[in-house]
């Protein structure tokens, strides 16, 4: 028996979000409105995404001994999520400083603090052992996730999103099952020869690298999953998007806990596109992410 629907291992930041008229471009200074600090990061998020949806879910992450790591702490706890492998000190909390225009698109820059501090020492065998699934993000050290990768137990199933993206080793590729990623992510990991603009050939192209699976979401338009089997559409649902920010940890979440709980690839990340709607329907990103019954009350 499981301790834990979802275990994931990953980052922990405060969000600093100023809306603005429009994002500025190179040397450029524009006005925004009010700052506003959410708790974020994408292990984070995944992890409140996922018990807010009625999985049991822990976080294994490092936080400062600040006011942005209690920020977390509460919010994580507040969720539901088991917070006894969050660990403290060696750098402060992890900031993400985000400017999110009208239309609900965001750009992201982010100061890993204690995030960069997750180390290979902090992996703990017994604690992935005590998950169904494990799911991580690259916002830790890409050595972390490859420890996290060699500790996995027999049967636990692993699932990454390379974010932000950069060149994976093998063994990590070859134990993701699935390999999620945005269309940018996916270009950056095919490399700068990549041009062509079909998601569905990017999909088979990223499924030869050596993941066992693959999902490439397309915001508004749903996703594509890719296995042995071929390349099949996931629909999302029309919604009236207010923020962006965090949809893809609230859809990363969402399939990793549904493929857990059994269900085949495309099921699961039908569930998580209607996941990832209604987490755009709100401002923020843990504030936004919907309980169970919410994400019904989307489809009827």
């Amino acid at each position: 028996m499981y301790d834990y629907d979802l275990l994931v291992v990953g980052s922990a930041n405060a969000d600093l979000v100023v809306g603005v008229e429009r994002r500025p471009g190179a040397g450029e200074t524009v006005l925004g409105g009010d700052l506003a600090v959410h708790p974020g990061g994408k292990g984070a998020n995944q992890a409140v995404a996922a018990a807010r949806l009625g999985a049991r879910t822990a976080l294994l992450a490092r936080v400062g001994d600040d006011g942005h790591g209690r920020l977390l702490r509460d919010s994580l706890r507040s969720a539901g999520v088991d917070t006894a492998a969050v660990l403290t000190g060696g750098a402060p909390t992890g900031v993400a400083l985000i400017t999110v225009d009208p239309s609900g698109d965001n750009s992201i820059v982010v100061s890993p603090g204690a995030n960069a501090r997750l180390a290979e020492g902090d992996v703990r065998a017994d604690v992935l052992g005590a998950a169904r699934v494990v799911s991580a993000q690259l916002e830790i050290p890409l050595e972390t996730v490859a420890a996290v990768v060699r500790a996995l137990p027999e049967g636990t199933r692993f699932v990454l999103n390379p974010s932000p993206p950069r060149p994976l080793p093998d063994d990590v590729l070859a134990a993701c099952d699935p390999l999620v990623v945005n269309e940018h992510e996916a270009r950056v990991l095919l490399g700068d020869e990549e041009t062509g603009d079909d998601p569905a050939d990017r999909a088979r192209r990223l499924l030869a690298l050596g993941p066992r699976s693959v999902v490439v979401t397309l915001g508004a338009k749903g996703a594509l999953v890719c296995d042995a089997s071929g390349v099949r559409a996931v629909p999302s649902v029309a919604v009236a998007a207010v923020d962006t920010t965090g949809a893809g940890d609230a859809f990363t979440a969402a399939l990793a806990w549904r493929l857990g709980a059994g269900e085949e690839l495309s099921v699961a990340a039908a569930y998580a596109a209607r996941v990832g709607a209604a987490a755009v329907t709100r401002r923020g990103a843990q504030e936004s992410y919907p309980t169970a019954a919410e994400v019904a009350a989307l489809d009827a």
